[in-house]
Parts: C-alpha cells; structure tokens; sequence
C-alpha cells in the first residue's frame, strides 16, 4: 500500500483490531500518511493509537482528514459553540439509553452507532483522557468476519431480508425520561438490508444491531426474534473480536459500517474517574447484495458540521 513505510501496524487479533505507531496525530498527516492509515482501517476494522494528547481543535483537525464531521450526538446534542463535533462521554453522561427492564443478555450492551437513522455514520475517533487504572476496556467485533463464518445457506437467506431500525420506546408515555424527550425530539427510523456491501472493500457485512434493530421485515414476531437473537450471539463471538485496554492519550478509530462495540460497564463498580471525547463522521446510505438501498421510514438524514 502506498505510504505504508510511513506507519508502524501492529495487529492484536487475528479478525480485527491494530495498533498504529510512527505516526504524531498533533499535525496535518501527509497525503500518503493518510491513506495508509485508511488503508489499514479498512483491513483491521478498528485501528488504535497511544500517547497522542491531542486537543479538541486537534481531534476535529484529525477527523476531518478521513470526512466530515457530524454534530456532537445528533440525537443528545452536546458540543460546543466553538467545537459543535466534539461529544463528551463521561462516566455518568445524561445521555444513556440502558432500560432497567431489558433482559440481560450475552449481548446486551453490543451496538453499532445510530443506525436508526437512514445514514448511519461512517465511523468514530474516540479518545482517552481520564482514564481508570484498570477496568474501562471496549471491545470490538468484525461483522464481515462474522458473516463470512454463517453457512452458505444461512448467507444466501440472510442476503434477501431487511429489518426496522429504531431508538428504544419510551416504557410509559407518563413517565418520560431525559433520553425519551431526546429521541422523540429527534425521531429516526429506518429499513436496512440485514447484509450490506461495504462500500469501500466490497465485502459483505452482517448488518445486525442488538442496540436498534427492532423487528425483522416480512418474518413473524416469533420468527424474527429467534433469527435476530441468534445472529446476535454469532456476532459477538470471541474470535471475532478485540479488547482494548485504555491509556491516557490513547485513541480508538474504528469503521461503523463493519463493526459492533461494546463499551464498558465495570467502571461503576468502581470510584474511578473516566473521561472520554468522540468525534464522529458522517456516513452513506447502505446498499444491500441485491443493489437496493435503506429505506428512511421516519426522520431526516444525519447532516455534516460545515
């Protein structure tokens, strides 16, 4: 790959996951600089860098040398006036869509970000800057390996179904929370194929999402719920993921059109500080195996920060 002498790549998983060095994040990268990490982020899914204490004006200058930026959180706001992309998660942000009445599951908690909306974003740059001495990791997983790894017959079936994205429903139009007023303010539902083409590498990804896929288009309740909760638990399989153990200065790029994540929640057993920024980019629409796209059923695409 052009430039890739200009980086260093260290892989820590064999499906997903890779360490990126020789590179200061702090600067305008290079033309070929840039690709190469693209490049890699595209081969590893998730590509992650150390001590690179960059500032909001440096992350925003960083993010956009790979596209354009959305708001904060399109659905909880955040940001600033003079930094509108930059979403703050802290350890105990307002913004938290866990319903106390949901199930735990192996996959609970797994999600790729926003795909109620018509355009999900394309990825995230997330960055560490209070960070607990232990405990806190994230974990990733590959959903094109995960794919590859379903049979031949559960592919071909898999390839010819859409399914409804949405935020949760509120549990009690009496008693709405903060996150209820949010997402009503800002309604997004959208049909996706349950198998898109990435639009980049050509290869075919298990588009499921614990965290907003609702129902399954054409399928029974019945049906659907057993097929999603089977994928779901084929998804989240070991050997399609990796663990990141956090440092300060630490940050985390991964590709929302060909992952899940699971961000921690250990943390609150502990009295530990944790103080994270992300910034993400915006993305297409998908496209499924058969060349048809999303469908928006409710709600406005997902705009750039000009």
């Amino acid at each position: 790959m052009t430039g890739q002498a200009a980086i260093e790549v260290t892989p820590l998983a064999v499906h997903i996951g890779a360490e990126i060095g020789g590179v200061d994040l702090r600067k305008p990268l290079a033309p070929d600089t840039v690709k190469a990490i693209r490049d890699t982020l595209l081969q590893w899914k998730v590509v992650f860098f150390r001590d690179q204490h960059l500032d909001h004006a440096q992350h925003v200058a960083f993010a956009r040398q790979f596209g354009d930026p959305t708001p904060a959180h399109v659905v909880f706001g955040g940001g600033d006036d003079e930094h509108p992309e930059i979403y703050s998660i802290a350890k105990h942000r307002t913004a938290n869509s866990t319903k106390d009445a949901y199930a735990v599951r192996p996959w609970t908690g797994w999600h790729t970000d926003i795909t109620a909306a018509i355009n999900p974003p394309m990825a995230s740059i997330l960055r560490g800057v209070t960070v607990p001495p232990y405990g806190g990791d994230t974990q990733w997983t590959n959903l094109a390996a995960a794919y590859d790894a379903l049979s031949p017959v559960m592919q071909a079936f898999i390839c010819g179904l859409r399914g409804v994205h949405r935020f949760d429903e509120p549990r009690s139009r009496r008693d709405l929370t903060d996150y209820d007023r949010a997402v009503a303010n800002r309604m997004m539902v959208s049909e996706h194929p349950l198998v898109r083409v990435h639009p980049e590498t050509g290869e075919k990804v298990l588009y499921v999402n614990p965290g907003f896929l609702r129902s399954i288009t054409g399928l029974t309740p019945q049906e659907g719920g057993h097929l999603m909760e089977m994928l779901y638990e084929h998804m989240i399989r070991p050997e399609f993921t990796v663990r990141f153990r956090w440092s300060e200065g630490a940050i985390a790029f991964w590709d929302n059109r060909a992952t899940a994540h699971l961000a921690p929640t250990d943390i609150f057993a502990t009295e530990f500080e944790r103080q994270f920024y992300r910034v993400t980019l915006t993305g297409d629409v998908p496209v499924g195996p058969d060349g048809q796209p999303s469908t928006a059923l409710e709600g406005a695409p997902i705009e750039a920060v000009g």
